[in-house]
Parts: structure tokens; sequence; C-alpha cells
């Protein structure tokens, strides 16, 4: 197992790379986020993922969902991710999980970290309310043309920073989203590796009139 995570040993040791072998999480959503997010932490020695999605691939989702290539129409999106992430890792197990949030969440499944990969805000408000109902910790991200958001969610309430509305988004580049998916990927990894993360402070990235990519960081109220 060592040689297949070579490069992590040499950054952090076998300890916390068998550490990370004890973790699972649950990825709330297998479509553009999700696809990404498979891609960057099914093949990093998490024990256990959850994939979660009720929908199907449909032609348009391919060009910016990474997991997925044509002939994919009609397939669960969480079964494809599941099965990517245990062909490219053999020391994950990967388990898809063909429902909505509200169903998955009555399943009672423990986790140690849940990644918010969805598209919508009521969606993020109801994971909120789940992860503070079990005290868990949690990763929103979200995109949208060529802007993104990422925040470490433990002490503050997502409800209370946005007003949780019904909202179709923009159009997006394929791009942003593997972004944005990197940089949630890298928050949940030091935490499950043990190391230090900034929470609850909203990362937002966006490009310029001039083409410049910029980083603001906001402080959200805790609870």
């Amino acid at each position: 197992m060592m040689k297949y995570f070579h490069r992590q040993v040499q950054l952090w040791g076998e300890d916390t790379q068998n550490l990370l072998q004890t973790k699972k999480i649950a990825v709330i959503g297998s479509g553009g986020l999700g696809s990404s997010l498979a891609f960057a932490l099914g093949a990093s020695g998490i024990g256990e993922i959850h994939m979660v999605d009720f929908d199907e691939v449909s032609l348009h989702n391919i060009h910016r969902q990474i997991a997925f290539k044509v002939g994919d129409e009609g397939k669960n999106k969480a079964v494809i991710n599941a099965q990517l992430i245990e062909e490219r890792c053999p020391y994950v197990k990967a388990i898809a999980h063909e429902c909505n949030f509200e169903e998955f969440s009555k399943k009672n499944i423990d986790v140690d970290l849940i990644i918010d990969a969805t598209d919508n805000l009521p969606s993020r408000g109801e994971i909120n309310a789940y992860a503070k109902s079990k005290n868990l910790p949690w990763l929103y991200g979200s995109v949208e043309a060529f802007h993104g958001q990422v925040c470490f969610i433990e002490e503050s309430s997502f409800t209370d920073a946005f007003k949780i509305i019904k909202k179709t988004p923009a159009g997006i580049a394929a791009p942003i989203v593997m972004h944005i998916a990197s940089l949630q990927a890298n928050l949940a990894l030091r935490y499950l590796a043990g190391l230090s993360v900034k929470k609850d402070t909203l990362y937002y990235l966006f490009f310029n009139e001039e083409g410049e990519l910029i980083t603001q960081k906001f402080g959200l109220p805790k609870q």
C-alpha cells in the first residue's frame, strides 16, 4: 500500500497515511464538483467514501463533469463515481447511494466529514441542519460562471450566513468547477490527516474585468 501512496507518505509519513484509512466521508452530489472530488480524494487513501446522487448523466453534463464520457447518458452519477474510485485505488471502499440527501440522511451512516457538491441553496441548508444535529463539520463549495466559493464549516451556520432561495445558476466554465473542487479536496485531506485548517472562513474566488484572479476571505458568524 505504501508504494501506491509513495509521494503522500513522503509528505506526511506512514502513520498519517494509515490514519486516512480509518476515515469516512460523504460527498453529497456526484456531478461537477462531485466528479472532481472523486478524482482528487478517491486515490488519496481515505478508507470509505459515500457518493450520493439521485441524478442520471445527461449529455450537457459531460463537458464539466470529468467522471463521465459520451455513452454514460442515463446512468446514475453516484454509481459511476463509486466505480471510478475503486478502479483507481484498491485501498478505498466507495459506496454509491442512488438517492437525494434527505433519503441518505435517514440511513444514519457515521462519517467524519460531509462535503457539499450540490448545486442549490436549499440542499446546502439541509446539509447544514443535518451536520449541526450530528455535530459534524462540513465543506461548502459552489461555482457559477468564472467564480466560486469554499468554506470549511464547523461552528458557523450556513443558514445564518446565506439567504436560502431557489435560484437557477448561470452558465459555468468547466475549469472553475475543478478548481473549487480541488480547494475543497485540499481542505478535506488536511483535516482528515490531522493538519491545521482555517475554519468558518469563506474563500471567494473570481476573475475581475482585467482577467486577474482575486481571492477574498470573509469570516462567517458563529452560532
